[in-house]
């Protein structure tokens, strides 16, 4: 009896501008190919990155340009799957909590089935105070998930 191997449909991956996202696209690239699958690029804007203090002491313009360089990073994500030939692709720029959007409202939303995503680059600490939004994932989503190690 041949064994169906997996195939997926719709992935998931998530980039923030680290070396662990550059991995972990680069595998959600290679899995899309592999699968013929639609490929969703996806980088979320933690809401308590902008608290009070910067509006008060710089004003809006840092969200604006950070949104803008949001944007431009996912683009170039974007040009890049399409040259490796991913026929089906889209970027999303959300706000909010990244454990609760990459885990169950963007799987939900896009009926995912793989999301791929960097390891942690907290520290020991950081990790034991706040846990890791890669570890939210594995334990929070709906579908398989692919944590890319750094090393």
């Amino acid at each position: 009896m041949v064994e169906k191997v997996q195939e997926y449909q719709t992935i998931l991956v998530g980039i923030d501008g680290s070396e662990q996202a550059k991995k972990a696209f680069e595998k959600a690239v290679e899995t899309a190919e592999r699968n013929k699958a639609k490929l969703i690029i996806a980088y979320v804007v933690e809401n308590q990155a902008y608290t009070t203090a910067d509006f008060a002491s710089t004003g809006v313009e840092i969200a604006v340009t950070d949104v803008a360089d949001q944007k431009r990073m996912l683009q170039g994500y974007l040009e890049k799957a399409k040259k490796v030939g991913i026929k089906e692709v889209q970027t999303v720029l959300a706000f909010g909590s990244p454990r609760q959007l990459m885990s169950r409202q963007l799987p939900k939303q896009y009926h995912i089935d793989l999301i791929i995503v960097g390891q942690s680059g907290l520290n020991a600490v950081e990790r034991f105070m706040m846990g890791s939004v890669s570890a939210a994932i594995t334990r929070d989503a709906p579908c398989d998930v692919l944590i890319v190690r750094s090393k």
